[in-house]
C-alpha cells in the first residue's frame, strides 16, 4: 500500500513540475490587412495575400497564453485586435474604382489554436547549458469575432450594418467564427523569456467584413434616404458612359461565392512561467530535484 501511494504521488508531483514550465504568457503587436469585396488590384478577385493592398495595413495588438501538451504540441488561447480597411478610390481595377465605397472595420477575436513543432533546436548557440532555444510551427484553431463595418461619408463614420445596403430582410450577424491558420516561430532565453513571429491567416464564414457582398438593390427596399445614397456611391465620381450601367440596381455589386478573410502578422513576446526544478534539456521540461531524490529511495524499497 505505501509503495502504492508513493507511486501515485511520484505521478501527481511529476505532472506538476511539468505543468509549472509548459506556460508562456505575453503580448503581441503588429499588422493587419484583408481580402474582401472592396479595393484590391487591377484583376478581378484573387485569394491570399496577391490581392491585398499594402497600403491598407492597419495595427494589430493581442495578448495570449500557451500551454504546452508535449514535447511537438502546444494550445494557445487568444485576444486579438485588428482593424482592416478598404477603398475603392486605391484600386487600379477600373470598376471597383468608380464603384466608390469604402469601410473600416475593428474585429475584436477571442481564439484556441492548436500549435505543432516541427522543427526544434533545444541548445541554440551549442552552449550546452540548454538556455536558449528555437522552435518553428504550424497552427490551426477556431476563433469568435466581433466586427462592426463603417463607412466615411460627409466628414465622418458611419455603422453600414444598420442600413442594409443591399436590401437584406436583417442585419447580418456582429458575431461570427473564423479558422485561424498559422506559422511562426519563437526563440527562448535563458529559459525564460521568449520572442518571436507569428503570421495568421482567418478563414471567416461571412462576406460582410466590408457590408459588400451580392447585388445592387432597388432603392425602393432600402430603409432610408442615407441607406440609399450609401448602398450606391458610384454618383460622387461621374464614371466613364461605358461602366456607368454597371451599377444599376440588379447588377453585381460583390462577389458573394468568396466570403471575406483578414491576416494577423505579429511580434510576439512572453514570459516561461517555471517551479524551482532543474531543466531536462531532452524533453525540454523541468524536473524536481524532489522527483529524483523520492525515485531512488522507491527503488531501494522495489
Amino acid at each position: 500500500m505505501k509503495t502504492l501511494v508513493s507511486t501515485l504521488l511520484l505521478l501527481f508531483l511529476g505532472t506538476s513540475g511539468y505543468a509549472q514550465f509548459r506556460w508562456d504568457a505575453g503580448i503581441k503587436a503588429g499588422a493587419s490587412n484583408y481580402l474582401g469585396d472592396i479595393g484590391g488590384n487591377e484583376h478581378t478577385r484573387r485569394d491570399f495575400v496577391s490581392d491585398l493592398k499594402p497600403g491598407e495595413t492597419r495595427l494589430s495588438l493581442g495578448a495570449f497564453g500557451r500551454y504546452r501538451i508535449a514535447r511537438e504540441i502546444s494550445v494557445l488561447a487568444s485576444y486579438n485586435y485588428g482593424r482592416i480597411e478598404g477603398d475603392d478610390k486605391l484600386s487600379s481595377n477600373k470598376g471597383r474604382h468608380y464603384r466608390n465605397l469604402n469601410f473600416r472595420n475593428d474585429i475584436h477575436e477571442f481564439a484556441l489554436e492548436g500549435q505543432y513543432y516541427f522543427y526544434t533546436l533545444n541548445d541554440l548557440g551549442r552552449t550546452y547549458l540548454f538556455e536558449n532555444n528555437f522552435r518553428a510551427y504550424v497552427g490551426l484553431g477556431a476563433a469568435v469575432f466581433y466586427h462592426n463595418p463603417e463607412t466615411f461619408y460627409d466628414g465622418s463614420w458611419v455603422d453600414l450594418r444598420p442600413l442594409k445596403t443591399e436590401g437584406e430582410s436583417k442585419p447580418y450577424s456582429k458575431i461570427c467564427m473564423a479558422i485561424p491558420m498559422s506559422m511562426g516561430f519563437f526563440f527562448t532565453f535563458k529559459k525564460q523569456y521568449r520572442i518571436g513571429w507569428d503570421i495568421s491567416w482567418r478563414k471567416t464564414f461571412t462576406d460582410y467584413l466590408d457590408d459588400v457582398s451580392g447585388r445592387y438593390a432597388s432603392p425602393k427596399v432600402l430603409p432610408s434616404p442615407l441607406a440609399i445614397q450609401l448602398a450606391n456611391r458610384t454618383g460622387e465620381l461621374n464614371p466613364p458612359e461605358g461602366i456607368a450601367g454597371n451599377y444599376v440596381p440588379g447588377s453585381k455589386r460583390g462577389d458573394k461565392s468568396n466570403d471575406d478573410a483578414y491576416i494577423f502578422s505579429t511580434i510576439n513576446l512572453s514570459y516561461v512561467f517555471r517551479g524551482n526544478g532543474r531543466w531536462d534539456h531532452r524533453s525540454g521540461w523541468q524536473r524536481h530535484d524532489f522527483l529524483k531524490r523520492k525515485r531512488k529511495t522507491l527503488r531501494v524499497r522495489f
